[in-house]
Parts: structure tokens; C-alpha cells; sequence
């Protein structure tokens, strides 16, 4: 069984956190991915900035930062996985979607399923990552019914 939170971490109300987390539960059942824990965090511009700043050298704003835990080799295999922390930057997120012209419940939760899937492993440096990683992204929202 997995056990993932969405915490969020604004004063603003996001009622599409409810779907988001059908999403993310039917994302973890296409992947076969069970025995695992994370958080999906929704944070504001100056804590993914802070976090950005800090651990990638990189002092701006970004949409969505993944701690994958599985990252590192010191990390301690057991029945459970602990996958790490998503954060999400909501005004990002809200911005995005109007940016893209689709809604903000498919940014945030293509923002949700990309931290996910770096958390398993999958990362887009490589052209030939990105490929696979974003036609997984795209196979997951489009069969839940997530369409652009």
C-alpha cells in the first residue's frame, strides 16, 4: 500500500488537490509502484525559491523540485519505499496553465506526476530521457482522462 500526503503549505484553498490525488493514486497503479511514501507539497515563490537557491545553485523561481531519497546510494532498502518530497509551487502553477491554455488542474497534476516520476528515477537531462519520461507523463494524464 502507498502513502503519500498532499500538504499544502499557502493560505489558499486549491480544491483540485481532492483530483489530484486520484491522479497520482491511479499513477502509482499504472506504474506498479506499491509499498511507497512521499509527500507532494504545495508551497509559495519564496520557499521553492529558497529551495532552489539552496540545493541547485539556482536563484529563481522553478514549478516543481523533486528530493528523491532513492537518489543516493547511502539510502537503506527496505519493504517500504520512502521516495522523498515534491514541491510545487502553486502561483507557478497557476501561471503555467494559463501560459499553456489548459486547465490548472492538468498543470498541477502534470506537476505532480513529473516530480513523481523523478522520484522514481526518471529524469530528462538526456534527450532520449526526456522522451521517455514525458511520453509517460502524457500516457498517465491522457489515460486518466487529463487531456490538453
Amino acid at each position: 500500500m502507498n502513502n503519500f500526503e498532499i500538504i499544502n503549505q499557502t493560505e489558499e484553498q486549491v480544491k483540485e488537490l481532492e483530483e489530484v490525488e486520484k491522479v497520482v493514486e491511479f499513477a502509482l497503479k499504472k506504474l506498479k509502484i506499491t509499498n511507497s511514501i512521499f509527500n507532494i507539497i504545495i508551497t509559495d515563490e519564496e520557499t521553492i525559491q529558497k529551495l532552489n537557491r539552496e540545493y541547485r545553485n539556482k536563484d529563481s523561481v522553478t514549478d516543481v523540485i523533486s528530493f528523491a531519497l532513492e537518489d543516493d546510494d547511502t539510502f537503506i532498502k527496505t519493504d517500504v519505499r520512502v521516495l522523498g518530497d515534491i514541491y510545487i509551487c502553486l502561483k507557478k502553477a497557476r501561471d503555467q496553465a494559463i501560459l499553456y491554455k489548459h486547465s490548472f488542474l492538468r498543470e498541477i497534476s502534470f506537476l505532480s506526476i513529473h516530480g513523481l516520476l523523478h522520484l522514481l528515477g526518471y529524469d530528462h537531462i538526456k534527450k532520449e530521457d526526456e522522451k521517455i519520461m514525458f511520453a509517460l507523463q502524457e500516457m498517465i494524464l491522457n489515460e486518466y482522462g487529463i487531456k490538453k
